[in-house]
């Protein structure tokens, strides 16, 4: 089975080409702008590398938030327009189960992602990424209970955050199997609506 996994949900890019749980081709590092016109040369350039074609696809994964909303809308586009022309499902994955693959020692682990205003989007994950708070957008401070056995993981700079390492592995075997989605069925999950939404509610009140 030979997959592609994107997640462009943060500056910090993932994107790999697997066959079955080995690694042919692993992309990670930091694109802080930009990000729509570089990340097609770097998959491109993955295909090329393992020397086969896009169409020997089986599966897509990709991350579809939260996260950056440009970030995410770009992963899950190429996603989309990917698995349109290839006639295949797309299996979503949250980007901050991906952040949870992080090794920690601690009971727990708290994957985060800065909201602002003391808001974060975060879950609290177990070491097989089995979900004991699911992902959402919540103040920082009711998060605290889990604290004393949790390990925190943020790319921004949270107290006390650890940063990231992610295993692209560890989420692809967990839902390499999951029942894919049909390409028009897939949205971004912000888990929160934009600026732009919520002032337009707020007027139409």
């Amino acid at each position: 089975m030979k997959i592609l996994f994107l997640d462009t949900s943060s500056f910090f890019v993932s994107v790999a080409i697997l066959e079955d749980s080995n690694v042919l081709y692993l992309y990670q590092d930091e694109i802080y702008d930009d990000m729509s016109s570089k990340i097609m040369p770097i998959i491109e350039e993955g295909f090329n590398k393992v020397d086969f074609n896009i169409n020997d696809i089986d599966k897509i994964i990709v991350a579809n938030g939260p996260g950056s909303f440009t970030g995410v809308r770009i992963g899950v586009t190429i996603a989309k327009v990917l698995a349109w022309s290839l006639k295949k499902d797309i299996i979503t994955v949250s980007s901050l189960e991906l952040l949870a693959t992080t090794p920690f020692n601690t009971k727990y682990i708290i994957p985060m992602i800065d909201a602002r205003r003391g808001y974060v989007y975060a879950g609290v994950y177990d070491n097989n990424l089995n979900s004991v708070l699911e992902d959402q957008y919540i103040k920082y401070d009711d998060l605290k209970d889990y604290f004393d056995n949790s390990t925190i993981v943020s790319f921004n700079e949270l107290d006390n955050a650890t940063k990231p390492i992610i295993d692209v592995v560890k989420v692809v075997e967990k839902h390499k199997n999951d029942k894919g989605v049909v390409s028009h069925l897939v949205n971004p999950n912000y888990l929160k609506k934009t600026e732009a939404e919520e002032h337009l509610e707020e007027k139409n009140d």
